[in-house]
């Protein structure tokens, strides 16, 4: 296989079902399957070690946890431990969360630049298992390392990746991390700007933009029946475009198309009012934010995310799972 793909699982599949598509997608050549943590539904990190445990080559990854909520030594120590159980094939993709929900839980995102670059600087610290004091505004730790008495004690090599929207957490992800996971529910020329200012923020560390890996979420719902497809992908979009302002910024939905949805949904939003919500998104904007249609008419549209940058499309299915796999078998060429 000469493409890179990748499927992207929230929680719209039991459990025991996404062990199955994740070897369905390793049967079929696909490259890695990332796990979601966003709404307070699905831990990643469950789902990510059933994955592990049922595959043999398949990379698996978190798409994305958030820096505010574990410690950092346990947040080491739960990669060490997938890591144990997959050598080599685990991705930490981690993101700076998200309001309303994180202020619900108490949770002030406070300086998220910050608070971010502490968390990637002493992670990547504890993976190479150095021992670690630092004194940080978010991050204070005092000589701890990752004391692996049995098993493996070298460094490990878990690339970490942030789930950056903005343009400077973009900036900055290039400068510290192995990779970004661009966002979904935008348009393929959302990533002209994100690349850029990846580059400036690669060039900081002496780098170029191609030693930052730049694998992106894409909302893919394909069906032989174009109709169905667009709708599939329209349930999913009414939910964002109400629910998460800074992907509604980053896709550049009217403003008009958002106060029609958000003067019906609620939080959280049931699926009355998600269906009474659904007429407001056109299906331009359905085709344009997401690769939704027939399966040559995905194809076509993963291949301007990856003509504008993105190295490794992130498939979230909606519809049939087993048959967006299969249509991305050999890639998207």
């Amino acid at each position: 296989m000469t493409d890179r793909v990748a499927m992207y699982l929230q929680d719209a599949h039991e459990i025991r079902e996404g062990m199955k598509l994740a070897q369905y997608a390793e049967k079929h050549n696909f490259e890695a399957v990332w796990q979601a943590e966003s709404r307070l539904v699905r831990d990643a990190i469950v789902p990510m070690a059933a994955f592990a445990a049922v595959t043999e080559r398949i990379k698996i990854g978190s798409g994305v946890i958030n820096n505010w909520t574990r410690n950092i030594g346990l947040l080491a120590a739960t990669y060490l431990t997938l890591d144990d159980l997959a050598p080599d094939r685990i991705i930490c993709g981690i993101g700076a969360w998200w309001d309303p929900l994180a202020s619900n839980v108490g949770i002030k995102r406070r300086k998220p630049l910050k608070a971010m670059r502490e968390t990637i600087e002493v992670m990547r610290r504890l993976l190479n298992m150095e021992t670690v004091t630092y004194e940080g505004e978010f991050h204070q730790v005092k000589g701890i390392k990752l004391d692996v008495v049995h098993g493996r004690q070298e460094p490990r090599n878990v690339p970490l990746m942030i789930g950056a929207t903005g343009p400077k957490m973009m900036e900055m992800t290039g400068e510290i991390c192995d990779g970004a996971v661009l966002n979904y529910c935008v348009p393929p020329e959302y990533n002209k700007p994100a690349l850029e200012a990846l580059e400036r923020g690669a060039a900081k560390a002496g780098r170029t933009l191609d030693d930052i890996d730049r694998p992106q979420l894409i909302v893919c719902s394909v069906d032989n029946d174009k109709a169905k497809a667009l709708d599939g992908a329209r349930w999913l979009l009414t939910q964002y475009i109400a629910q998460q302002p800074h992907i509604t910024k980053a896709s550049n939905t009217p403003q008009e198309v958002v106060d029609k949805i958000q003067s019906i949904l609620g939080w959280p939003a049931t699926k009355e009012q998600i269906k009474d919500a659904m007429k407001y998104v056109p299906d331009e904007l359905v085709q344009r934010i997401t690769a939704s249609g027939t399966p040559e008419e995905v194809k076509a549209q993963v291949r301007k995310y990856v003509a504008n940058g993105c190295t490794s499309p992130i498939l979230y299915p909606l519809g049939d799972p087993y048959l967006m796999i299969e249509v991305f078998s050999d890639g998207y060429s």
